[in-house]
């Protein structure tokens, strides 16, 4: 049983891991279910003190996660339509079913919002659009970041108890 625990711990390390690039999988928390199922086995001893730090981690990266976005909207000039634009982008962008959606969403949604609700030229209402979508990519970035940790904490878990873990 606890090889068939480690396996699945170290897919959902893959998985998380890809999951930071591809927005319909949420990497960190996949990655955090991996070291989970790790201290599910009899050979590793429960830690409260690792998984309470990784969740908590879990938790302010996935609000963070949404918030990234409009901030990047925000400091490059776009206005709370540019932003409520970014929001609402980001959920249809993620809910449709084209390539990077989860990038074209935020980028049209804050440019609709800029030219339409703010009256702004073309030129600023770019700028903000391009501002949500470096938001994204450093989320996304961050979050691959967190996902590789979580993949460190996890080999050097199994590194620490592989003499009981393969046995």
């Amino acid at each position: 049983m606890d090889i068939l625990l480690f396996i699945l711990g170290l897919a959902c390390m893959f998985i998380g891991v890809l999951g930071s690039f591809l927005p319909v999988l949420p990497g960190i928390s996949i990655s955090w279910l991996g070291i989970v199922l790790l201290y599910f086995t009899n050979a590793v001893p429960l830690n409260y003190w690792i998984l309470g730090t990784t969740f908590l981690v879990v938790v302010l990266f996935s609000i963070a996660n949404y918030v990234l976005p409009s901030k990047g909207t925000q400091h490059f000039g776009g206005s709370k339509a540019g932003i409520w634009g970014t929001n609402i982008g980001l959920i249809i962008g993620l809910l449709t079913p084209i390539p990077f959606g989860f990038i074209i969403g935020p980028f049209l949604g804050a440019l609709i919002g800029e030219i339409v609700f703010d009256t702004k030229n073309v030129q600023q209402a770019v700028r903000a659009a391009t501002g949500s979508v470096l938001g994204i990519l450093a989320s996304s970035f961050i979050q691959f970041m967190l996902c590789m940790i979580y993949f460190g904490i996890f080999i050097s878990i199994v590194w620490k108890y592989k003499a009981t873990l393969f046995n």
